[in-house]
């Protein structure tokens, strides 16, 4: 994206109907580090990339607690995701102090989206440069939402956000029929590999990424780091376990041109195996 005479404010629109500014807050969200989310119908599972500005410093946190029953992952600028979700938190105290019961999460997201929208409508305002993965389970059952610097929302079974987010989109994509009825267990398998698959060949280990949990009488938590390694570790150890079995096909010595043929497509699929998803 260019300079041009149609971005000096949020509330100036171009010939061709865009509002710039609008649209550079969307390309924030897509520089940041990668945050997925996923759901069933009991369980919600947010994972995202943790990125450090370099070696001596500590990454930044991407996931937040708003209530029990409600958590935050951004992609983004992480100030803005941390005041975001300070508001959110606020209206679900203000709710519980009022109604003695959890705000909803469909209510607490279009009220965000109400807040979001503003800035686009004001000169003196800028967007949000942060788009937000909400989870939570409420009465109706477990819901995922996206909140859009531009102020829409939208629910969906899985969503990745972020740079790299497409490889993590597309691994989605092929295991979507599966979510609605997954355990918990295989819903963070499934948000483990998502996020591998975002790091574009970069090791999976739990100092990279973070995961956290809401359902069916479990609360809103992130799993601590040793518990996130466990379940990368089992699924490595699935994962290298795998090849062996199809290369167990003893052959004779007659057959050598037969061996090299599949010794060929074997390595062929193990290329194709081990590289790097595809490039944004």
């Amino acid at each position: 994206m260019f300079r041009n005479q149609y971005d000096t404010d949020v509330t100036t629109w171009s010939p061709a109907g865009r509002l710039f500014q609008v649209e550079y807050a969307m390309e924030a969200v897509k520089q940041g580090s990668a945050a997925i989310g996923l759901r069933s119908k009991t369980h919600v599972v947010l994972a995202c990339v943790n990125k450090a500005n370099s070696e001596l410093s500590s990454h930044q946190k991407k996931i937040f607690k708003v209530d029990n029953h409600i958590g935050v992952a951004i992609a983004g600028l992480t100030a803005d995701g941390r005041v975001l979700s300070r508001y959110m938190r606020s209206e679900c105290i203000n709710y519980n102090y009022t109604y003695e019961s959890p705000l909803p999460i469909g209510r607490l997201v279009v009220q965000l989206a109400d807040k979001a929208q503003v800035c686009t409508q004001r000169s003196w305002k800028r967007p949000y440069g942060v788009g937000l993965l909400v989870a939570g389970l409420d009465e109706s059952g477990a819901h995922l939402y996206y909140n859009c610097p531009s102020g829409n929302y939208f629910e969906y079974q899985a969503f990745a956000i972020g740079s790299r987010s497409q490889a993590a989109k597309t691994y989605l994509e092929r295991r979507f029929d599966n979510f609605m009825g997954s355990s918990r267990e295989d819903l963070i398998k499934d948000a483990l590999i998502a996020t591998r698959e975002s790091l574009q060949g970069e090791k999976l280990r739990s100092s990279v990424c973070t995961i956290a949990v809401v359902g069916v009488g479990e609360p809103f938590h992130i799993l601590d780091q040793e518990t996130v390694q466990q379940l990368i570790d089992t699924f490595e150890i699935v994962k290298e376990e795998e090849p062996p079995a199809e290369e167990a096909q003893p052959a004779s010595e007659q057959d050598a041109p037969t061996d090299q043929t599949s010794g060929a497509d074997q390595g062929a699929a193990a290329g194709d195996q081990g590289g790097s998803p595809m490039e944004i």
